[in-house]
């Protein structure tokens, strides 16, 4: 039987995944610290309060909008004004998840063979999205600055020269994360400034992932969305419940476009068909997105105050240790400095041997000697297995 090479994937485990099977069979202990799926990281979850939207007649009602119904799109525009900026319900479209919001604009935006750009260190989900949508992903860097401490502000810089030697004919548009995951930096005003220009200049459209938008490190950080400003590229910017209300189970996300013209006319003629198409989002969700997203407070808090106990007791343990943390300023995840190998092994391994789950900073894309957690841990989990980690 022949398949489609997008789907020919290298499925074969590679030897941490291998040596944690084989751990968990054998009913060994395994201190996880890459948990990042809210739901499962102990926060409290107001059963009635976030169930109760579910059972409005809305539910029962199937009313097939492209871009998804006027109320929950409202609801994402309230959002938006929360966040200092007003978007016009036309021009924010629904999706299951922000990974099928990127195939949506994909499909839009690029023909088989297309380039994307997209930054390198990066979450590696990007891959299989493209290659289903038969795009080609070019990767520009994000450049860390060796003198910075934990504490830098913009410690990560993306390197421009970098990325305007990628551009070609067949470019079709930039991916930035903002906040970057696995890294955490957000683009500082001349970044943004930078990229919305150089998109103009070149005809390409600017996708800004901003899921973890809300999760700033430092209290006082208020950082600005994409859908704030008034650059003259095409700009599509993404969220959604996964993260902005700890909400994965729900599916549901968004795009929301800005831009100038006929260019953004017709991307959302365009896109609206692309929706109509498979109209993914169901009703019962979109009817409870006004609540959900006026109520996202309450987790998002517990979030943050997980992510602030977690980092402390982090910078605690790794004083006077081989290793140290990066700058970060917002998500939930904090890349660390470690030795390559420990006794002959990779970090990573070696600390898995030990009963403790990192993941190595090669998934993402960084070099190695890095390795990637997860600050949702569960305190007893975080406190313990940072202790054990082979870092004295």
């Amino acid at each position: 039987m022949k398949f489609s090479a997008r789907t020919g994937w290298e499925l074969g485990e590679n030897a941490l995944t291998a040596k944690l099977r084989e751990r968990r069979a054998h009913g060994a202990q395994v201190l996880d610290l890459t948990a990042s799926n809210p739901t499962a990281c102990g926060f409290v979850y107001e059963a009635e309060e976030l169930l109760s939207p579910l059972a409005v007649p809305a539910a029962l009602e199937y009313d097939p909008q492209s871009f998804g119904l006027e109320s929950a799109r409202a609801a994402v525009a309230e959002y938006y004004r929360d966040h200092g900026t007003e978007i016009p319900i036309g021009r924010i479209c629904l999706t299951t998840s922000t990974s099928e919001a990127y195939s949506y604009l994909f499909r839009l935006l690029c023909d088989p063979g297309d380039e994307v750009l997209i930054a390198r260190p990066s979450y590696p989900l990007f891959d299989f999205i493209a290659r289903l949508d038969s795009v080609v992903l070019r990767e520009y860097p994000l450049q860390y600055d060796p003198g910075a401490s934990a504490a830098s502000a913009h410690a990560w810089t993306i390197d421009f020269e970098a990325l305007r030697a990628e551009i070609n004919e067949r470019t079709r548009a930039i991916v930035l994360v903002h906040p970057n995951n696995p890294t955490g930096n957000y683009a500082s005003d001349s970044e943004r400034e930078e990229l919305e220009a150089m998109c103009a200049q070149h005809g390409l459209a600017l996708i800004v992932d901003e899921v973890f938008l809300d999760y700033a490190i430092h209290p006082d950080m208020k950082p600005k969305s994409f859908a704030a400003s008034d650059g003259p590229a095409l700009c599509f910017v993404l969220s959604g419940l996964s993260k902005v209300c700890a909400l994965p189970q729900m599916k549901l996300s968004w795009i929301a476009a800005r831009g100038t013209g006929v260019a953004l006319r017709d991307a959302l003629t365009r896109l609206e068909i692309v929706a109509d198409t498979f109209l993914s989002v169901n009703a019962p969700t979109q009817a409870a997105l006004p609540s959900w997203l006026r109520e996202r407070a309450g987790l998002q808090n517990q979030i943050r105050e997980r992510v602030q106990r977690n980092l402390t007791a982090l910078d605690a343990r790794l004083r006077g240790t081989y290793a140290d943390r990066l700058a970060l300023e917002g998500g939930w995840t904090a890349v660390l400095r470690v030795p390559r190998e420990v006794e002959g092994r990779p970090f990573a391994e070696a600390a898995l041997e030990r009963g403790v789950l990192v993941q190595p900073g090669e998934f993402y894309g960084l070099p190695e000697g890095r390795a990637v957690v997860s600050l949702l841990s569960l305190p007893g989990v975080w406190d313990h297995g940072l202790q054990i980690l082979p870092i004295d």
